[in-house]
């Protein structure tokens, strides 16, 4: 093991720049220093213990949350180097936490793979934390040394003796940086899972003690448990996974895939470690390898007959989750926030592992391939239907004489300042009519049930009228024909009423916008009105409440309650006359409106699988965890 390559020393710890400009320009090396930055502080220096953990000397990496919103990060790696560096003349400890781009990532001799940002990592958190400290473990002592915005306030120190190896950061983010320092359980604890998942066998330990929450994650199966994990509200179509792995020079491939009864597809994609939620060339590999490889089979067992097309990567993705993991030593990451992997050589490592392992399966395994051609060949049957109602869609769109019977558009034809409110059913659309800014204003009532596009085919959810009426006023197609630039409206929002059934009704609108109209949530266009709960008069002037504690202030401001003071409870948008629906939900002066917004792909398809799909259990948990979050919930 010990060949030059391998030795991780302190001579291999190359510098490259100063840090003054991380404190300046944080948002530059951490993403913002909103709550997602402040997170991505922790994920720093656990990128750090995995790339110990991937070149082979690391299996258990500990994170605590201390009471005072601290964080300790320790692991049983090779410890960081403690050597004097040639050319800086300190600790290697020290160069690695005050200096940028100072790390064992550069130049190839620390480490062969590694995440995080590229040697970033810790000086960047040391940068940003009014203290920092690190205990190294190595050599049979333990060296200690304390910073704290970027500088070192202590020279390094033995402190006692040991037999074991390791390093452990200590850091208190700064509040000079930082809007709020109070990190979420949740959100840590989602991206250490996902850690385990991506490095199979590595042992995550994660504690909280705020709230003396303890987790542990462990995978020996990696990324096949973690297919398993995302599909487990679901109804798989075969009970494990399609593993495959391979290697080819310097690239480390894993792909897992499994098939469920839904209708999309949700492949996740890292390199490295790293989200790669713009794709790239690794999932274009994947994507390629898959649809040739069932097209194959389907051929040679005789399931497309030679006048049959080819299956298109649509139909054959269908119902698919997967997770395609590349390790890699020089990664090139592109796009727009630099998460699209851009190595060339990539596509076709991928192609030729994923090609020759899933074929291996289904020569194995006759009787999975027979289920996913099948299910191919049905969604091939249903695009075909789809094309056609799209057809007719778009014809209507076209004839702009024909926008829906029940629309009330709007006189302005320049969607930029252009909104469009959803409502239900006939009462409230009467009064939104009559209430609305005709400029810029357009009303559409919605009739009837609204489809659960989450249990129904692109062909079945365009026969319904309330689905159709939709497409036609936005003007901007749907599924993969959805282009944003041929909308006719900037904002869409969804008015409905504050109860139980105007919840539902607004889930089943952002599933359809979600999942065939993604662009609106993704570019921030869909917005949720938000009616008032209460009417409050006294000496015939009107007070509006949003909430039990505005009702309440407004009772305190007004005195406290009297027989002078009426409270009126809405139950629903009906209930109030034109005026009042203006003044209260529609004027933009006044309005108070909720993007809708989807940070995460992932925790997006899990909640709509859980809400909208077929199985009870989940959905039934979901909603007792969640309980004691709802506010106005009127049953």
């Amino acid at each position: 093991m010990e060949d030059n390559k391998s030795i991780y020393e302190a001579s291999q710890i190359q510098v490259l720049e100063g840090l003054e400009a991380v404190r300046k320009r944080p948002g530059m090396y951490i993403g913002s220093t909103s709550i997602r930055g402040l997170h991505h502080l922790v994920y720093e220096i656990v990128d750090n213990s995995i790339d110990e953990a991937l070149a082979g000397y690391c299996t258990h990496i500990e994170v605590v949350i201390n009471e005072d919103n601290s964080v300790t990060v320790s692991d049983d790696g090779r410890g960081m180097p403690v050597g004097m560096h040639p050319k800086m003349g300190k600790p290697a400890v020290e160069v690695i936490m005050t200096i940028l781009h100072a790390g064992g990532k550069f130049g190839g001799g620390g480490y062969k793979v590694s995440g995080g940002l590229h040697g970033v990592g810790a000086s960047v958190v040391n940068a940003l934390s009014e203290v920092c400290e690190v205990t190294v473990k190595r050599e049979g002592f333990i060296w200690k040394q304390s910073f704290g915005r970027g500088l070192a306030k202590s020279s390094l120190e033995k402190i006692g003796e040991t037999d074991e190896t390791g390093t452990m950061v200590y850091f208190k983010p700064d509040p000079l940086i930082f809007e709020e320092i109070d990190f979420d359980f949740d959100i840590l604890s989602k991206r250490l899972r996902e850690v385990a998942f991506l490095n199979k066998g590595i042992k995550l330990s994660f504690e909280d003690k705020r709230i003396d929450k303890k987790d542990q994650y462990q995978y020996e199966g990696g990324i096949k448990s973690f297919v398993s994990y995302l599909n487990r509200n679901k109804q798989a179509l075969h009970p494990e996974p399609i593993y495959v792995e391979g290697a080819k020079d310097d690239y480390i491939v894993e792909i897992a895939l499994q098939y469920n009864d839904g209708y999309t597809e949700n492949i996740f994609s890292f390199a490295n470690n790293i989200d790669t939620v713009e794709g790239g060339t690794h999932l274009i590999g994947f994507k390629s390898a898959l649809t040739r490889v069932f097209n194959d089979y389907a051929r040679k067992f005789g399931l497309l007959k030679e006048a049959d097309k080819n299956l298109s990567g649509d139909d054959i993705r269908e119902g698919l989750t997967a997770v395609v993991s590349v390790k890699l030593t020089d990664p090139q990451f592109e796009g727009q926030t630099k998460t699209k992997l851009g190595n060339s050589e990539v596509r076709s490592i991928v192609d030729s592992i994923m090609g020759e392992g899933v074929s291996t399966y289904l020569e194995e395994n006759p009787l999975v391939g027979k289920i996913v051609i099948e299910k191919g060949l049905l969604a091939a049957r249903a695009r075909e239907a789809a094309r056609k109602a799209r057809e007719l869609t778009r014809k209507s769109v076209l004839e702009r004489t024909s926008l829906p019977g029940k629309l009330a558009d709007c006189s302005s034809k320049d969607p930029l300042e252009c909104e469009i409110y959803i409502v239900e059913g006939d009462s409230a659309g009467g009064s939104a009519k009559q209430g609305r800014n005709r400029r810029f204003q357009a009303i559409l009532p919605l009739r009837g049930k609204i489809l659960n596009v989450e249990k129904q085919r692109l062909d079945k959810i365009l026969n319904s009228e309330s689905i159709r009426s939709m497409i036609t006023a936005f003007g901007a197609g749907i599924g993969d024909e959805f282009d944003l630039e041929k909308r006719r409206y900037n904002r869409i929002i969804i008015m409905t009423d504050a109860d139980v059934d105007g919840a539902h009704i607004r889930t089943l609108l952002l599933t359809f916008f979600y999942r065939y109209m993604r662009g609106l949530v993704d570019e921030g266009h869909v917005y949720i009105a938000q009616p008032p709960l209460f009417k409050v008069t006294k000496q015939k002037k009107d007070y509006y409440a949003y909430s039990d504690k505005e009702l309440n202030d407004i009772l305190t401001e007004l005195g406290g309650k009297d027989n002078s003071i009426s409270i009126q409870r809405y139950k629903g948008l009906g209930e109030m006359n034109a005026e009042q629906l203006w003044d209260t939900t529609m004027d933009p002066e006044k309005r108070i409106l909720l993007k809708a917004t989807v940070e995460d792909a992932m925790a997006a398809d899990e909640i709509f699988t859980i809400l909208m799909g077929d199985k009870v259990e989940p959905r039934r948990e979901f909603i007792q965890e969640n309980a004691k979050r709802v506010m106005n919930l009127d049953i």
